[in-house]
């Protein structure tokens, strides 16, 4: 098996030798991170087990969103702070697609397109949402960016997971969604369009569009809504879109003779296929997936929004819902349990960050 670090490691300087004047600050970034995380460089803590008589070291990891080792953690993290804001009723998990023709403009202008996307999916699903036929009333929704295909080509679109209800505020109601059904994905698809089209108006991109791509027929602005569930499955569901990065180490088979063996899950099916591209390709698509930096990839709307915190509990007063007032535990003293004997050992020392290297200093130091 091998990990994207290996992958840096071993054709990173390559890469930059093709690539290197053309590449993003974040993208550099995210290579180095990459490398360096939960190795010495970064710090950590250097612990003694009495009952083995062997030192043991646990390093820091990178933090960065793009990295694999990292995200594991941080999806858990969320999960727990999630789960006192569960609401009883049914989740669906509504998916935006920009047409193809429209994805090389987005890829040149990332940071300005992309928030002019989540603006037009959120708006048309809010409009939607206080339709009398639908939910007649505010709907929240956590939204969330990807880039990706299976096969790591481009391919933006945006989750959007909403619980089945709707509350108007003038009436102190709350609306119930349909069993399985949300809001009609052709009107959707149409509204989401007309959004899109009218934030582009207001930019200088827009000249650069051909006009069919607005016409219906022309271009599919698809747009998907499923069931996820309810309760704690809908937010398992969820955890795992929000932390999910183009690929895991887990699916690396291997990188050998300057190429890279992966596998995917084919769509809608619990069986993989095998794909293996050259190293440099394999980087090229993996690096054009990491976002701009503070770039904001998930967003919260509606009652879900941190500024509606008032309206989110008059709905879980309304609901009945398990409203935990519980203080939060004084935080724990950091132990670690030996991985050999699983007692705990004693903290000897820790060491901090070091600033670290430019990428091409830490490239080389690798290949010497």
């Amino acid at each position: 098996m091998s990990s994207l670090a290996d992958i840096f490691s071993k054709h990173g300087a390559e890469y930059l030798a093709e690539y290197g004047k053309e590449m993003l600050p974040s993208h550099r970034q995210a290579m180095r991170d990459i490398m360096l995380c939960r190795t010495a460089h970064l710090g950590g803590h250097t612990w003694w087990c009495e009952n083995c008589a062997e030192y043991h070291y646990s390093y820091h990891s990178c933090k960065n969103r793009h990295c694999p080792q990292c995200q594991t953690e941080k999806a858990e993290e969320w999960l727990e702070k999630q789960r006192e804001k569960l609401l009883p009723v049914e989740y669906f998990l509504v998916t935006f697609t920009l047409p193809d023709s429209l994805r090389r403009l987005v890829r040149t202008h990332q940071k300005e397109l992309y928030h002019h996307f989540f603006q037009a999916s959120s708006q048309s699903l809010l409009t939607l949402a206080k339709d009398p036929r639908f939910l007649g009333g505010e709907m929240g929704m956590i939204g969330v960016l990807q880039t990706w295909s299976r096969q790591l080509e481009y391919h933006p679109h945006i989750h959007y997971i909403i619980p089945g209800l709707g509350i108007d505020q003038d009436k102190q109601k709350i609306r119930f969604s349909k069993e399985g059904f949300l809001v009609h994905v052709i009107a959707l698809s149409i509204i989401f369009r007309a959004k899109f089209r009218d934030l582009l108006k207001e930019t200088e991109l827009f000249d650069k569009i051909p006009p069919e791509l607005w016409q219906q027929r022309e271009a599919r602005w698809v747009v998907h809504i499923q069931s996820v569930g309810r309760g704690e499955a809908a937010l398992k569901y969820l955890a795992a879109y929000l932390y999910r990065i183009a690929i895991s180490n887990k699916n690396i088979l291997c990188c050998k003779k300057g190429k890279v063996t992966f596998r995917y899950r084919k769509r809608d099916i619990q069986t993989y296929k095998i794909m293996t591209l050259p190293a440099l390709e394999f980087m090229r698509r993996f690096l054009q997936h990491v976002l701009p930096k503070g770039f904001q990839k998930v967003r919260y709307y509606g009652f879900l929004s941190p500024k509606k915190k008032d309206l989110f509990y008059q709905i879980q007063l309304l609901l009945r819902a398990r409203v935990s007032r519980e203080q939060k535990a004084d935080k724990k003293e950091f132990t670690f349990s030996c991985p050999e004997c699983g007692k705990q050992m004693i903290l000897v020392k820790q060491t901090h960050r070091k600033r670290g290297p430019p990428l091409e200093v830490l490239l080389f130091r690798k290949s010497c």
